[in-house]
């Protein structure tokens, strides 16, 4: 296999387990279906395999489903062999690997003979999760299985200069036997970096000057641009282009947003936040120690930082608020999980490997689980999903404790039920930081919340004559408080009421939207999972206390 300085890891990679012996099957998965910077032009994954990384092999085939077994190169080689085989090529899988097979079995005997220089051979098996799918169900699929291992293990073949590549979206869309065989080498194709996307905007700006033009600082461009495939961006460029527009440093973070949710449709939303912690009310201790742990991450001094932080509460307490103002005060974006579970066989797998390839990609950045006692998964979820919820909780446990992505990828839990969140998951070395998110504890408090709020909406309210108020809860979350505020503006507005006035009139008729009991529960789970008692109010202690008895 060639290389050169600019051959990217993976493919470097390949390079290595090849020449030295150590494997001649791989399985190429990730981001396959982009396309990459080869001179002066953009070419897809396979194009820079087969032209670029094997144009030293003498004979490359490749297969598809679509269009059955091709001779890319080498064909008057194989003429040699059997003269009228390039105008008969199986088409069918099991039949065009029984002929690829025969094949290098001929080259076998050739170099067993010792009278022919040994002559280099690479398969290419393109989208090889819909020839040897992960269900078993695929075409001949037991035969074919054995024909493709055969390539990676029998002995007879590994005696020669063969390469097998299968290329697959995510390692879990492939037959297990061949995914994790011990003879076969799985090679990773990440998301673009800095460096690469920066090969590809200068490529894209020899074509397109008009709309990234050369008051851009390409750099600055491409480093803002990490999360998003060059294929995307390509897209991007070209639709700009016909629309005759400027590619504007103002919009690229509305740009950005729209090309990570378009690579990773329905399984992330990707926010940046311009809110600080100096926005989040109260709680001065549990500020005090996030601001630490983002001086060390800005500083990039990792050894304290934790991997990441599981934050606790009743319902309506502002436990996503926090996570938007921590995000903005160090200055990364957040990749919020949403519905990564399907119902067919390997799909859940698969999403969740993409958003992993996100978030790598993107450098620094908050992943962000809500309800996560709910998304999440449990180790032992019973036979009711033939498995999928702890295969996918076995992902999650893995990525998050690995400490590779330690000060790169944050990971931030947030539940009102901490209690259903697997022990394990929640230990040191995954989620480091366990913060109870509360309600106020006194009318003090709470009439100073709201005055908050209501400022928000242009409204005026006295936090000190609203503390007299005997009907102001003591136990009010943002959430509550952002309704007590919707129900007086709504007054203010329609029935010309002044605020103060209106803010009583709503007071009288108060309902928590929580029963008093789920709130009080949900708060001793909170205070019993606190990683540090300093960050629980001391009118709260007490609750800490009936929680141990």
């Amino acid at each position: 296999m060639r290389t050169t300085d600019d051959t990217p890891a993976w493919a470097r990679q390949l390079h290595i387990a090849f020449e030295s012996g150590a494997s001649g099957q791989f399985v190429v998965h990730g981001n396959v279906s982009d396309r990459m910077p080869l001179g002066k032009r953009l070419v897809t994954v396979e194009h820079y395999i087969r032209d670029e990384l094997l144009q030293d092999f003498g004979v490359v085939f490749m297969y598809d489903l679509g269009n059955g077994l091709a001779v890319v190169r080498g064909g008057e080689l194989l003429a040699d062999w059997v003269p009228s085989a390039l105008r008969n090529l199986p088409q069918g899988p099991l039949e065009a690997f029984r002929f690829i097979s025969k094949y290098l079995r001929y080259l076998a005997n050739l170099a067993a003979l010792r009278t022919h220089k040994p002559v280099t051979v690479a398969v290419i098996l393109c989208s090889a999760g819909q020839i040897l799918p992960s269900d078993g169900e695929g075409f001949e699929h037991g035969a074919i299985t054995a024909v493709v291992r055969e390539w990676g293990s029998g002995d007879q073949f590994s005696r020669l200069p063969f390469a097998s590549l299968l290329i697959v979206d995510n390692l879990t869309d492939l037959e297990p036997l061949i995914a994790f065989a011990p003879h076969v080498a799985a090679v990773q194709i990440p998301l673009p970096s800095a460096a690469e996307l920066l090969s590809v905007l200068r490529i894209l700006r020899e074509r397109f000057t008009a709309t990234i033009p050369e008051s851009l600082d390409l750099r600055e461009l491409a480093a803002s641009m990490t999360g998003v495939s060059a294929r995307t961006l390509e897209q991007l460029t070209k639709v700009r282009a016909y629309n005759r527009q400027v590619l504007e440093p103002r919009e690229l973070g509305a740009v950005k947003k729209e090309l990570v949710e378009h690579d990773a449709p329905g399984l992330v939303e990707f926010m940046q936040s311009a809110r600080t912690l100096a926005d989040y009310h109260g709680q001065e201790a549990l500020k005090r120690w996030l601001r630490q742990d983002i001086e060390l991450w800005q500083r990039n001094d990792l050894r304290a930082l934790p991997m990441g932080y599981l934050l606790c509460g009743p319902v309506g307490t502002g436990k996503t608020f926090l996570v938007e103002c921590l995000a903005g005060e160090v200055g990364v974006p957040i990749v919020k999980l949403k519905n990564f579970r399907e119902k067919w066989i390997g799909s859940s797998e698969g999403n969740l490997e993409r958003v992993f390839r996100l978030a790598r990609a993107l450098g620094r950045c908050i992943v962000f689980v809500d309800e996560a006692d709910q998304a999440l998964g449990r180790r032992d979820s019973g036979t009711g999903d033939g498995g999928l919820s702890g295969r996918l909780y076995s992902m999650i446990a893995q990525e998050m404790s690995d400490s590779r992505n330690r000060g790169k990828v944050m990971w931030v839990l947030a539940s009102s039920r901490p209690d259903l969140i697997e022990v394990d998951l929640k230990r040191p070395g995954r989620l480091d930081l366990k913060i109870p998110i509360l309600p106020t504890s006194s009318r003090a408090e709470s009439a100073h919340l709201v005055s908050t709020v209501a400022h928000r909406y242009g409204l005026t309210i006295s936090a000190e004559d609203l503390s007299q108020v005997e009907t102001l809860p003591k136990l009010l979350t943002p959430g509550a408080a952002e309704a007590i505020v919707v129900k007086v503006y709504r007054l203010v507005r329609t029935e010309g009421i002044a605020a103060e006035a209106a803010a009583r009139q709503c007071l009288a008729s108060y309902q928590s939207p929580v029963q008093p009991d789920v709130m009080e529960s949900q708060i001793r789970l909170a205070i019993r999972e606190a990683t540090d008692l300093s960050f629980v109010p001391e009118f709260f202690h007490g609750f800490g206390e009936e929680a141990k008895r």
